[in-house]
């Protein structure tokens, strides 16, 4: 591993992706990540397990993370995809506690390790950073809240109409009212574990979606929608 200086592309640090750490002055910065690693990980490359221990705060610094749980049963569920800026590991360094997720690279990637005293002394220090830290805490939760919903209230074409919608939501420059092109940032694979069903379900729903006329599939990961009103009717 190397010092996290070497976490620079084209001026920016890794912690410039993160929100909570935006207003930090410049030497503020140089101090976190004078006390921070740089890892590489390649594709399916484990980043920690369920019952490893840490005391580290991982920033997504270019790529993305799958954050999963397997079922007793062997199931996979992905909890949430994380990208650039996306930061974890957050409950095991406020707790003390084992790791209880797991996190493994969908693509190649490149993660900022931050010391996790270092963060928790900043916090202590910066009132302001630590409602921040809350903020998207918070938004963790309501996030877990509506996986929750999904899988358990949900049928899996609501799941996936849910899905494209959120999807489509990203993009407000896109004319609801035309065909509007998505191309999945994950895999059919991960998607469905990220919806709660199994990759033969998902594939089998998007065909039927496909057959009336409310999507077109084009390749493995991109996705027409012809018609943004048929799926929010489902929802």
């Amino acid at each position: 591993m190397d010092r996290c200086t070497c976490c620079a592309r084209h001026g920016r640090l890794c912690i410039d992706n993160v929100p909570i750490f935006h207003d930090m002055d410049p030497e503020e910065k140089e101090s976190i990540m004078n006390a921070s690693v740089h890892r590489k990980y390649k594709k399916g490359e484990s980043i920690f397990m369920a019952g490893d221990s840490f005391d580290s705060l991982f920033v997504v610094n270019s790529g993305s993370v799958k954050i999963y749980k397997i079922s007793a049963m062997g199931r996979e569920q992905i909890l949430r995809i994380l990208e650039p800026g996306g930061f974890m590991g957050e409950l095991s360094m406020f707790s003390n506690t084992v790791m209880n997720n797991n996190a493994e690279a969908l693509e190649n990637s490149e993660i900022c390790i931050i010391n996790g005293r270092t963060v928790k002394e900043l916090l202590l220090r910066k009132p302001e950073m630590a409602i921040k830290f809350l903020q998207s805490y918070t938004r963790r939760i309501e996030e877990s809240e509506e996986l929750i919903e999904q899988i358990g209230l949900r049928d899996v074409e609501q799941r996936i109409a849910n899905y494209l919608l959120l999807e489509i939501d990203k993009n407000p420059d896109a004319d609801k009212n035309k065909e509007i092109t998505l191309t999945l940032p994950v895999s059919k694979k991960d998607l469905a574990s990220l919806i709660g069903t199994s990759q033969e379900t998902l594939s089998r729903k998007l065909s039927v979606f496909q057959e009336e006329g409310i999507i077109r599939l084009s390749g493995q990961r991109k996705i027409i929608v012809l018609d943004a009103d048929a799926l929010k009717l489902m929802k």
